[in-house]
C-alpha cells in the first residue's frame, strides 16, 4: 500500500477525531467524561469500533512500509480512544497515545492487545511423538485457523485437544512445552473419554441430529442404552476444557468457545467466574425445535449455551431455530436481541464466516498454479468443466449431484462429449460402516454412468477419492466453468466462496444448494437448487452451461464483492467486537438490576427493631417453583397454589411474635388465601389488596367508592372465546378482575392469541372504560384503574394500625413478592421522596433519606389517601355461578396508619423474587431463598 505524506497527515489526531465518529457518537477523552455522558447505542459502538479497526490497520500498514522520516508527519501528540471499556468504569475508554518525552524521544503508549482464548475441540496442529520427550508439530490449515490467524488486534491463544493420547507426565510436559511455542495450550483426554465424548456423543448423537439425519434403525436401541454414559463423558470432557481455561485465564480475557463439542463449556466457565467474557459459536446448522426436542439432554444443553454472553450462528435461520428451541423447550422469552431469562439477556446473532480471499487471489499468480492451469486446460480442451469438491459425507449430497448430472446427459445428448464433471471426494471417517457404504454407492453410480456415456478416450465423470494440495485446488477452481454444490444440509460450505474468489478471470457459474448456509450470502449471484429434486438440478446445469456472458458477469460480480468484503478475518473481528459490546451492555443492565438481598443485614435490623411489618406475596414467593412447561402435575399445582411445607414452621413462629405483623398481599382470590393461611395469626389481603381480613375476623373491602364492575360480562365473553380457541389456556373470574392465562399453551401460538385478544378488548368491551389491561409474562388481566397493591396499602395499613391499637411506630418493613410491574408501586410506597434536582429515572439502590412522621411526609401520605376516597358503605362482590352479588360489610375505619411509620433508610427492605427487572431495592433468586430468609428471621425474634 502506498500513501503520500499528505494523506497520512489527515489521519485522526485530537483536532480531527471526528473522522472516527458518526453523528451523535461520544467524542474523545475530553467530552466522554462530561458530567452526564450520553450512553452510546449498540450500533454506535459497533460502527465506531469498525472505524477504529480500519484506522488501526491503516496505521500499521503505513508504519510498516514508510521510512521513519515519513512517519514523523504523524502528529506527535496523536491521541485516539477505543470503544473497549474497563469493567470498573464503563464510560471511561481505554486510550492509546503517542507523544514525546522530555528528551524529545518518541514514546508509544498504545493500549496492550486484548487476549483472546480460542477454545475448540482440536488444536490447529497435528502432533507426532518422537521418543519420550520429543514431539513434531505441523500447523493445520482450516477455515477457523485461517480466520483467526488474520486477526492482528488480539493476542490469540488456542486451547484444545491435540488429537493424541498422552498418558505419561513426561510426554504431557514435553508436548505442552512444544505447543507453547505455537501459542497453543493442550487439554489431555484419555482414550475412554475420547471414545465416549467425541466418537460417541458428539459424532453419533449431536452431529446427526444437527444435520437432520436420523440414526439407523439397528443402532437406535444401542444408542438409547449408551446415551447416559456418553453424555456423562461429554460433560466430563467439557469440564476438563474448563479447568484448562480457568488455569490460563487472566482478567479481561475474551473466551471464544467453538462448536457442538463444547456446548457445556459456557456454563462450566460462568459457574467458576461469572464476570468472564464468554462467546460461543456453532459451525454446523442448528435444527428446528421439533428436531432438537427429541434429544434427551435438550434442557441441559440449551441452558449451558445460554450461560454465554454472545451466541453466534452462520445464518439467521439457525439463530431463529435456537431462539425457538429456548422458547418452546425452556419456556423462556425470545426477543429481537436474543433470549431473556429473569433479566439476564443472552445475545443471539448471525455471523456468516468467510475465507481469506486474498490468499486465493494471490495464489493464482504463482508459477506453480499457472502450470497446473495450463495442464488442465490442455487436458479438457473443447469441453466445459464442472466441479464438485466435497468431503465424502452423507450431508454433502454427492450421490444426488451425480444422479442429476446423469439426468442432464440423458436429456441433453448434444452435451455428452462437451462437458465433464470433476468430483473431488475427500475421504473421512473411513472406519465407520455408514461411510463405507456411501463410498461404495458413489463408486457404483460413477462406474455405471461412465460405462453408459463414456468411450475409450473420454469419460463424463472424473472421480478422485483424495484431497488436493492448495495449488492444485486453486488451479482447478480457476479453469472450472460451473461449480456444483449440492449439500443436503451444511453449516456454511466455504467451497463456494473459494470458487468465487478464483473466478475473477473466467466468471464461472455457481450452482448452490438452498440447504447450505452459504445460500443466504451468495444466493443472489448463484443458481439455488433443491438437491433432492434431481430434475431441477439437471435443468439448472443446462441453464448454467448456456448462460449468456453478461449474466455470468453480473452474477459473479455480486458474489465476488461479497467474498472479498466478508472475509474470515472480518468475521472473527466482528464476533469479538460484538462480544465486547455485549459485555458493556450487560454491565450497564447489571447496574439497573437490584443487588441480592443482604440477608444478614436484614436479619440484624429485624432483631434491633420493636414493631415490624412483613409484607409477603404468595404466588412464586411462598409457593413451590412451577415448571413452566406444564410437565407432570405442575399445571394442576399452579391452578391450586399451596404454601410450601418448609415455610409452615418459620411462618408460624413469625406470626406468633407480638412484635411482628405479617401481611399476605396477593392477587389470588379470597378462598385461595383462606385455604392456605386460616390457621395462622396474620393478615390476608386478596385480589391485590381489595379485600382484607385478619384470620380471626371477617373479610372487608378496601375498594374505592366509585369502582364499577359493569364491564365484567363483556370481557368474560372475550376471555371465554379465546380460551376455547387456545388449547391449554384458562381464565379466572375474580371479584375485581379477570385473568386469561396461556402459560401452558404453545408459546408462539399463545402470544399470537394474546395479541389478537388485546385487539378485541381495545376495540370492543373496554374501549371507553376506565380499566387497566395488565400483561404478565403469559397472561392478560383486566382490572379497574384503582386496583393495585400500592393503591391499597395505605388503606390496609390504616386498618391494621386501628385493629391492633398500635401506639409504637413501625420501625421495620420487609416487603417481598413476585409482583407484576403494575403492582410494584407497593415497593415505592415506603420509599422517601427524592429531591427535585435528581432526575426521576435515577433510583438510588440504598436511599439515604428518612421517612418519619413529620408534617410534610404525613401530608404526602394523606394526599395519596384522599385521592382514593373511602367508601361510605363498603361494597364487595362474590361469585355465585355466573352472577355477581353485591354484599355490604362493616365500614373500615381509616386511621392515621401512615403516621406511625418511623422508618430509617436502612430499616426498609423491598425485595423482588425471581425478577431481575424490578423497582425493588433488592432481589432474591427464588422462593428457596425466601425460605432461608424467613427461617433466619424466625430464629432471631
Amino acid at each position: 500500500m502506498s500513501i503520500s505524506s499528505q494523506e497520512i497527515c489527515i489521519l485522526p489526531n485530537k483536532n480531527n477525531l471526528a473522522l472516527l465518529q458518526t453523528n451523535g457518537m461520544p467524542g474523545n477523552l475530553y467530552n466522554i467524561c462530561s458530567n452526564l455522558p450520553a450512553t452510546p447505542t449498540r450500533l454506535e459502538r459497533l460502527l465506531r469500533d469498525r472505524e477504529l479497526r480500519k484506522y488501526s490497520k491503516c496505521l500499521n500498514d503505513c508504519e510498516a512500509e514508510l521510512p521513519s522520516s515519513t512517519q514523523d508527519c504523524f502528529s506527535p501528540d496523536l491521541e485516539t480512544s477505543t470503544c473497549w471499556f474497563n469493567d470498573e468504569e464503563l464510560l471511561e475508554p481505554v486510550s492509546a497515545s503517542r507523544s514525546l518525552n522530555d528528551d524529545g524521544e518518541r514514546l508509544d503508549f498504545r493500549a496492550s492487545k486484548q487476549r483472546l482464548l480460542v477454545v475448540a475441540n482440536r488444536l490447529p496442529v497435528s502432533a507426532v511423538r518422537h521418543g519420550e520427550d520429543s514431539w513434531q508439530l505441523e500447523m493445520s490449515v482450516g477455515g477457523l485457523v485461517t480466520a483467526l490467524l488474520g486477526v492482528k488486534e488480539f493476542d490469540t491463544r488456542w486451547i484444545g485437544w491435540a488429537g493424541v493420547n498422552v498418558p505419561d507426565e513426561i510426554g504431557q510436559k514435553a508436548l505442552a512445552k512444544a505447543l507453547d511455542e505455537k501459542r497453543c495450550i493442550p487439554v489431555f483426554l484419555d482414550e475412554e473419554v475420547v471414545h465416549q465424548y467425541y466418537n460417541g456423543y458428539c459424532n453419533n448423537i449431536l452431529w446427526p441430529l444437527f444435520h437432520y439425519i436420523g440414526l439407523p434403525q439397528e443402532d437406535r436401541l444401542a444408542t438409547t442404552r449408551s446415551f447416559q454414559s456418553q453424555f456423562d463423558a461429554y460433560k466430563k470432557a467439557n469440564q476438563l476444557f474448563a479447568d484448562v481455561v480457568n488455569e490460563h485465564y487472566e482478567e479481561g480475557d475474551v473466551v471464544w468457545c467453538h462448536d457442538y463439542h463444547l456446548m457445556f463449556l459456557p456454563k462450566c466457565l460462568k459457574e467458576r467466574n461469572s464476570k468472564m467474557k464468554v462467546g460461543w459459536f456453532l459451525h454446523t446448522p442448528f435444527p428446528s425445535s421439533e428436531i432438537h426436542r427429541m434429544l434427551p439432554s435438550r434442557l441441559e444443553l440449551l441452558r449451558s449455551v445460554l450461560a454465554a454472553d454472545l451466541v453466534g450462528f452462520h445464518t439467521y435461520d439457525y439463530a431463529r431455530h435456537f431462539v425457538s428451541a429456548c422458547t418452546r423447550i425452556l419456556g423462556l422469552e425470545g426477543t429481537p436481541e436474543g433470549v431473556e431469562d429473569q433479566g439476564k439477556l443472552t445475545r443471539i446473532a448471525a455471523f456468516p464466516v468467510g475465507i481469506d480471499s486474498e490468499r486465493f487471489i494471490k495464489a493464482l499468480e504463482l508459477p506453480e498454479v499457472q502450470d497446473h492451469m495450463k495442464v488442465l486446460k490442455q487436458r479438457f480442451a473443447g469441453r466445459k468443466v464442472m466441479l464438485g469438491v466435497d468431503r465424502l459425507d452423507m450431508i454433502k449430497g454427492i450421490p444426488q449431484k451425480i444422479l442429476a448430472f446423469e439426468k442432464f446427459l440423458e436429456e441433453n445428448p448434444n452435451w455428452r462429449n462437451k462437458v465433464v464433471l470433476l468430483q473431488i471426494a475427500v475421504p473421512t471417517r473411513t472406519d465407520v460402516p455408514e461411510y463405507q457404504k456411501l463410498t461404495s454407492q458413489v463408486h457404483e453410480i460413477v462406474g455405471r454412468i461412465n460405462g453408459r456415456f463414456g468411450s475409450l478416450t473420454a469419460v463424463p465423470i472424473h472421480h478422485l477419492d483424495r484431497s488436493l494440495d492448495f495449488h492444485e485446488l486453486c488451479a482447478l477452481y480457476a479453469v472450472t466453468d460451473v461449480a456444483l454444490v449440492t449439500s443436503l444440509r451444511d453449516g456454511m460450505n466455504l467451497v463456494s466462496y473459494e470458487y468465487v474468489a478464483c473466478q475473477e478471470s473466467k466468471k464461472g457459474v455457481l450452482i448452490l444448494s438452498e440447504f447450505a448456509g452459504a445460500a443466504q450470502s451468495l444466493g443472489a449471484g448463484a443458481i439455488l437448487v433443491n438437491p433432492w429434486n434431481v430434475t431441477e438440478v439437471a435443468s439448472s446445469i443446462g441453464y448454467a452451461l448456456n448462460m449468456p456472458a453478461d449474466e455470468r458477469e453480473k452474477r459473479h460480480h455480486h458474489n465476488f464483492k461479497h467474498v472479498i468484503s466478508h472475509t474470515a478475518q472480518e468475521w472473527a473481528a466482528t464476533f469479538v467486537s460484538e462480544l465486547n459490546v455485549t459485555i458493556v451492555e450487560a454491565q450497564l443492565r447489571t447496574r439497573q438490576i437490584p443487588p441480592p438481598l443482604p440477608i444478614e443485614v436484614a436479619v440484624d435490623r429485624y432483631s434491633c427493631s420493636n414493631n415490624r411489618l412483613l409484607i409477603l406475596g404468595f404466588n412464586a414467593t411462598l409457593t413451590e417453583p412451577v415448571d413452566t412447561l406444564g410437565r407432570k402435575d405442575s399445571q394442576i399445582n399452579e391452578w391450586e397454589p399451596k404454601l410450601r411445607p418448609d415455610l409452615q414452621e418459620p411462618l408460624r413462629k413469625l406470626c406468633d411474635d407480638p412484635k411482628t405483623t405479617v401481611l399476605i398481599l396477593s392477587g389470588s382470590a379470597r378462598n385461595v388465601l383462606d385455604d392456605n393461611f386460616s390457621d395462622y395469626n396474620l393478615w390476608l389481603a386478596a385480589e391485590n389488596g381489595m379485600f382484607l381480613r385478619v384470620t380471626t375476623g371477617d373479610w372487608m373491602t378496601t375498594m374505592p367508592e366509585n369502582l364499577s364492575m359493569e364491564w365484567v360480562d363483556s370481557v368474560k365473553n372475550v376471555f371465554e372465546y379465546f380460551t376455547d380457541r387456545t388449547p391449554r389456556s384458562q381464565f379466572e373470574v375474580r371479584e375485581t378482575s379477570l385473568i386469561w392465562n396461556y402459560k401452558y399453551s404453545d408459546v408462539e401460538f399463545g402470544r399470537l392469541q394474546a395479541r389478537d385478544l388485546l385487539q378485541h378488548l381495545w376495540t370492543g368491551p373496554i374501549s371507553n372504560a376506565s380499566l387497566d389491561v395488565v400483561q404478565g409474562r403469559r397472561s392478560v388481566e383486566v382490572r379497574s384503574v384503582a386496583v393495585t397493591k400500592g393503591a391499597a396499602i395505605d388503606r390496609i395499613l390504616g386498618e391494621i394500625v386501628h385493629n391492633k391499637g398500635m401506639k409504637e411506630p413501625i420501625d421495620y418493613v420487609l416487603c417481598i413478592g413476585h409482583f407484576l410491574t403494575k403492582d410494584e408501586d407497593i415497593y415505592t410506597f415506603f420509599e422517601p421522596e427524592l429531591p427535585s434536582e435528581v432526575p426521576a429515572s435515577v433510583r438510588p439502590q440504598v436511599p439515604t433519606q428518612v421517612r418519619t412522621s413529620t408534617a410534610g411526609s404525613r401530608a404526602a401520605l394523606l394526599l395519596k389517601r384522599n385521592s382514593m376516597s373511602a367508601v361510605e358503605q363498603n361494597k364487595s362482590y362474590s361469585i355465585d355461578g355466573d352472577t355477581l352479588h353485591l354484599m355490604v360489610t362493616d365500614r373500615i375505619s381509616f386511621q392515621e396508619g401512615s403516621s406511625v411509620l418511623d422508618l430509617q433508610a436502612n430499616d426498609y427492605f423491598s425485595c423482588s423474587v425471581a425478577r431481575k427487572r424490578s423497582n425493588s431495592r433488592y432481589r432474591l433468586q427464588s422462593s428457596d431463598e425466601v425460605v432461608t430468609l424467613l427461617r433466619e428471621l424466625a430464629d432471631h425474634r
